[in-house]
């Protein structure tokens, strides 16, 4: 059940993602983090209840109730225009959780280590923006840089790794998590780009509207 929500997490990301480049009304993409928030939230609930006190299950089911009640705090972010600060610090609690378990990882497993360090730079961009009210870091608008980082990456770390492990195939070794690597640099190269152009060319976004909605 947790992979099921993880192949949700990865379209909610991208559309979070379009609505930061400004090509999706925040209230248009309301409806879907509200969804996929509320599946990261009963899905692990299940999984809990039938895991009969197995440790190993609780600590790799825990995780996703900070990342559904991030999608469902947005979603009313989105509706009811409120105030994002609380949601932008609670980000850099999620981002913090995240960067513990890409540093855990490294060993046992080389691509969710960089799928977790990948998490937490989405994260901590949230705090940035939403907690912080950081929307530029030199000709970079981080508004657009974020909504480009979400685009690229949302779905490679999320959904394509649901389907793999779905399906029970996913790569272990040091070689695949170089792969893993070299994506997240070039994504974070290409996001950086794009947001430049951004900056250069294109009219700002207020805060809320800029912000990629996790997460």
């Amino acid at each position: 059940m947790g992979n099921i929500g993880l192949l949700l997490v990865g379209v909610v990301l991208f559309v979070n993602g379009l609505v930061s480049i400004g090509i999706v009304e925040p209230r248009g993409a309301a409806p879907l983090n509200l969804f996929v928030g509320t599946a990261q939230v009963v899905l692990p609930t299940l999984v809990l209840v039938q895991a009969g006190g197995d440790l190993g299950i609780v600590n790799a089911t825990w995780p996703s109730y900070l990342f559904g009640f991030t999608y469902l705090w947005f979603g009313f972010i989105q509706i009811f225009d409120i105030d994002t600060r609380g949601f932008g610090w609670y980000s850099s609690f999620v981002a913090a959780v995240a960067a513990y378990y890409a540093i855990k990882s490294v060993g046992a497993d080389p691509v969710f280590a960089v799928i977790w360090a990948t998490w937490a730079i989405m994260w901590s961009l949230f705090f940035v923006l939403l907690g912080l009210g950081v929307t530029k870091a030199g000709r970079i608008d981080l508004g657009h840089f974020t909504g480009w980082f979400l685009v690229l990456l949302g779905v490679p770390t999320c959904t394509v790794p649901a389907i793999l492990l779905l399906n029970g195939v996913w790569p272990t070794s040091v070689a695949a998590g170089s792969v893993a690597l070299v994506v997240l640099l070039a994504a974070t190269a290409l996001s950086v780009a794009l947001s430049r152009r951004a900056a250069a060319g294109l009219p700002e976004v207020s805060v809320v509207g800029s912000v990629p909605q996790p997460a």
